[in-house]
Order: C-alpha cells, then structure tokens, then sequence
C-alpha cells in the first residue's frame, strides 16, 4: 500500500470522527467503560486465581505416628515419605513441640491443661508438603498405608471444597472475560454502523464509480480502530491508578493478602486492553459494514 494511499485513509477516519463529534466522544466513553469494566474483572479473576494457587501452594499433610516408635523407626519413616513422589519437604514435630503450639493457640486460655498434669497425649508428627494441590490425596493415602503412622490428615472436606472454589473461580472468570469483550465488540460494531448508516448513499456512489470494497472499508477500519484504541487508553489509566491505590491501602491493613505485585502487572494488563480495544474496533467496523457492503 503507498504512503499516499494510507494517509488518505487515516484523513478520512480523523475527517469522520470529528464530523461526528459528539458520537465519537460518546463511543470512545462508551468503549472506556465497557472495557474498564473488562479490565477491573480481569484484575479481579487474576488476583483470585492468585491467591486461590497460594493457597493450594500452602496445603500441608499432619501425620500422626503411632506411640512407642523409636527414633531410628521414625527416621525411617520420615525418609519413606520423602521418597514419595510430589513431596517437597517433610518436617519433624515431636511431643514437645506440638504442646507448646497448642499452648499458644490457646492462648489465654491455657488452663485448660492444668488437668493433664505432666501428661503429653500429643503425638510425634510429621508435616509434610507437596509441590501440586492434586498431589495431596494420593500422598495422604500413601502415607496412610505406611506402618507406623497412625493417621494422615489435611483437612480433606476443606481443602476439596478450597479446590473446587478455584476451579469455579477460573471458568466464571474465563466466562464472564468472554461475555465482557462480546459486549464491548457489540457497542463498537453499533457505533460504527451508525456512522455507516449516515454515509451510505456516499458508499453507494463509490461502489457505483468502481471503488473496491477495501477501499471503502479501510477508512471505516481505521476509524474503528482509533475509537477502540482512545476507549482502551482511557480505561488503562483509571485501570492503572485505581489498582495502586488499592494495592497501597491492601498492603498497609491486610498485607498478608497475596496481591499480585503492580509491575510488570499492571503493563501486562495495559497491553492487552490496548489490544483488544483496537482488535474488537477494527472487528466492529467489519461487522457493521459487512450490510451495507452487500447492498
């Protein structure tokens, strides 16, 4: 395509956005909004996948020993469990370490106790993690079936339920990301069709003169196009300054909640609404014209 040939298309996109003026600022609102709204989601199916797989990473396995092992039985066990496939790490708790832990979870309430005397009914333990949440039953299991354990515990009714959550927080999110960016496609092909309609015995002049369909549509493309790009602009940087500020006021009250950092994030996030903004307004203005064209 010549130099000349382009420049003439992006005048004639500029020319029509400011001829519509006012439908142009209503659309590139429009196109901000719809695609903010996209982004906030995004953000907030990203952050929940965060933290759902931070949690999932901090799932550990308790194994009770049975009483009366020895030392070199337990080492023995603790070695058979490291062998097992998945397990990353597999950390001793003896007697007196699990009472003391107890203590401090009760807290004030230590007096609970008193009754034990010097009597420790705690087990010897083992904690055992595994790097995937989908080993975690199968190694539980296998642990079970060792002698000398007693029981493998991990909270099986809560982490199912936890596993569960997040399989259900990525497909709603997967779904709603979907129907988000239909919406936005269906307000740029809209706007773009009322400009079209506005133009339309001037299509049928230059198609009557010989003018190629591309030749008709490329103008309307581009126009598309900068109407997504300025709407995906607009909700990049309220996107942007919106999630540091809250990112800030998260870290200075609930800093233990795994966020996901702001950079590279936030560019992250920028690029591919800037993306699909100008994707889904070169696509509208195809749709919109798609009509009017086969008249």
């Amino acid at each position: 395509m010549k130099i000349r040939t382009l420049e003439y298309f992006v005048r004639e996109a500029a020319s029509s956005i400011r001829r519509n003026g006012l439908m142009s600022i209503a659309s590139v609102s429009t196109v901000a909004l719809s695609l903010l709204i996209l982004g906030l989601f995004l953000v907030m199916v990203l952050n929940l996948n965060h933290m759902a797989s931070t949690l999932e990473t901090q799932v550990q396995i308790t194994v009770y020993m049975e009483d009366g092992l020895s030392d070199l039985e337990m080492r023995e066990i603790g070695t058979r469990i490291t062998r097992l496939q998945g397990v990353t790490q597999v950390m001793f708790v003896d007697k007196e370490e699990a009472m003391t832990r107890f203590k401090e979870r009760l807290g004030e309430q230590q007096g609970l106790l008193t009754a034990l005397g010097e009597t420790n009914p705690l087990p010897n333990a083992f904690e055992v993690k595994v790097d995937r949440p989908e080993y975690v039953k199968p190694v539980a299991q296998a642990i079970g079936e060792l002698k000398g354990i007693e029981t493998a515990k991990y909270g099986q009714e809560v982490i199912e339920q936890l596993f569960s959550l997040t399989k259900m927080i990525r497909i709603f999110g997967l779904i709603l990301i979907v129907f988000l960016a239909l919406a936005a496609l269906f307000i740029i092909s809209n706007t773009i069709r009322i400009t079209v309609f506005a133009r339309r015995r001037e299509i049928g002049i230059m198609k009557y003169i010989g003018a190629t369909d591309w030749f008709i549509r490329l103008p309307f493309m581009i126009e598309g196009m900068i109407l997504g790009f300025g709407g995906a602009l607009f909700a990049v940087l309220i996107l942007s300054q919106t999630y540091r500020s809250l990112t800030e006021k998260v870290y200075e009250s609930l800093a233990f909640l795994p966020l996901i950092p702001q950079d590279p994030f936030l560019t992250h996030i920028s690029i591919v609404l800037l993306i699909v903004g100008t994707a889904i307004g070169a696509l509208g203005s195809t749709i919109s014209l798609r009509r009017f064209m086969n008249v």
